[in-house]
């Protein structure tokens, strides 16, 4: 943890989101499955309504969980949900492990399917490359997790960034005649971005532990409001680039690749697929490490030492073991369309609706009879 007054500016304010938009951007969103499921039916401009709400949803719920963590002093969400809400954090443990499940699935999948599609790989390949490197990376705790989260989230932004400008100059015209015809949004438009930004939101809880270098609370909603935008830019301009295909789009399993083989350029075809296994990478490390870190701050609170490395990939090798092959039983678009609005559902109940009734009746008090810490 780094010391008050030595954290960086970019420790304080862009960590925590560059975190979440590592949770959140997985195989859907990488792929642009999850865009085609729940913005594409809304047409151009009714897609990027949605995702404007579900923008804003993830920044108030970021910056009102970053404050309250702070708060509580709580970096890994066992220590978050016993202040939250006592004996009743259990619910959030079973809400939590079928996330896992869901979600490794997802990128078990969605990188099986890349390594098919870019290198002719058996599925199963793609699979196992990826569980080997979030054990690889979360088996060294907190600090090689962050500066992964650093680099791969500057790949990504230039990927997608690149992303648009060949999409702008191959199709342009196409995109440009998408958001000419299309009709004003309908209502359709806030079930999508409520559901998006509700199955995604408990990524705020998922970052905890890149909270320790925060050092004030104000700190803690700057870096919460922040969250949300850094999370979603990529999403915008992939979806963009998708409305040349409006409304076909929609149907298509990996609308990543069908835009990449639109643009005809096979260097940068290679170079994002190889951006969506880093991204299918940070968002199953966050997932991990968020086990990890709880299973270690339980064992310290008995007075035993941390999870080692050993023990630590040993935890990441059960939970990829258990999940990620569920996948092949499922299939992507089907663990998309179906699990995931379940999830909505689930974390609005044990999470969000705890967070702005509980929580933020938790925050109005003082903790432990000392006067309530106000922001500086």
């Amino acid at each position: 943890m780094s010391a008050i007054g030595k954290a960086t500016w970019f420790q304080r304010f862009l960590l925590p989101g560059f975190a979440l938009k590592a949770v959140i951007i997985g195989g859907g969103y990488a792929t642009g499955r999850e865009l085609a499921e729940y913005f594409v039916p809304a047409g151009p401009w009714g897609g990027l309504a949605g995702m404007l709400l579900a923008t804003l949803i993830w920044s108030v719920v970021a910056a009102l969980t970053f404050v309250l963590a702070r708060k509580l002093n709580a970096y890994d969400y066992r220590s978050f949900f016993k202040g939250l809400l006592g004996p009743g954090q259990f619910a959030f443990e079973v809400a939590y492990l079928i996330f896992v499940v869901l979600i490794l699935a997802v990128f078990g999948a969605a990188a099986g399917a890349i390594g098919a599609a870019t290198f002719g790989w058996p599925e199963l390949v793609g699979t196992l490359l990826l569980g080997v490197s979030i054990i690889a990376v979360t088996a060294w705790g907190t600090s090689a997790v962050e500066q992964m989260f650093k680099y791969v989230s500057i790949l990504l932004y230039t990927v997608y960034g690149l992303f648009l400008i060949l999409a702008l100059a191959s199709f342009g015209g196409l995109i440009e005649q998408g958001f000419a015809n299309a009709s004003p949004p309908s209502g359709n438009w806030v079930a999508g971005g409520l559901t998006y930004a509700s199955y995604n939101i408990v990524g705020a809880v998922i970052v905890l532990p890149m909270l320790r270098h925060l050092t004030s609370q104000r700190d803690a909603v700057i870096a919460g409001l922040i969250a949300g935008p850094l999370s979603m830019l990529p999403a915008i301009f992939f979806f963009i680039a998708m409305m040349a295909f409006y409304p076909a789009i929609g149907s298509e399993t990996l609308p990543s690749d069908f835009l990449l083989r639109q643009m005809t350029v096979p260097g940068f075809h290679l170079l994002f697929q190889v951006m969506i296994f880093a991204a299918l990478l940070e968002s199953g490390v966050g997932a991990v490490h968020a086990i990890n870190e709880r299973i270690s701050g339980a064992v310290e609170s008995r007075g035993r030492p941390p999870l080692t490395t050993g023990a630590r990939a040993i935890v990441g090798a059960v939970i990829l073991a258990g999940c990620m092959f569920v996948a092949g039983e499922v299939g992507l678009v089907d663990l998309i369309a179906s699990g995931y609005r379940f999830l909505a559902w689930l974390f609005l109940a044990v999470f969000v609706l705890p967070l702005v009734t509980i929580g933020a009746w938790r925050l109005m008090r003082p903790l432990n009879g000392s006067p309530m810490e106000a922001l500086p």
